[in-house]
């Protein structure tokens, strides 16, 4: 009799998309720090409200996301013979 081999849901590939979508988010967040002074009194606008603070780390984030959830949902390629 042939023993079935039990196979995990995830496969080597899952988790490495599942680590890349992890690192773009954090890169995500690290873009989005910053922009604070150590004068109160001071405000710049100009390094608060920057393209890469506003627009570019928010679409990273979402980015890591779609990503992680691609590597939970993909399901492995069968390697079965018939």
């Amino acid at each position: 009799m042939d023993k079935i081999k039990p196979q995990f849901a995830f496969r080597p590939e899952n988790y490495r998309l599942l680590l890349i979508g992890l690192a773009i988010n954090m890169l995500g967040f690290i873009l989005m720090i910053g922009g604070g002074t150590d004068d109160p009194t001071k405000f710049d606008a100009e390094a608060l409200f920057s393209t890469t603070r506003i627009t570019i780390a928010p679409m990273l984030i979402v980015a890591g996301y779609v990503v992680i959830i691609y590597a939970i949902m993909r399901k492995p390629k069968s390697t079965e013979k018939e």
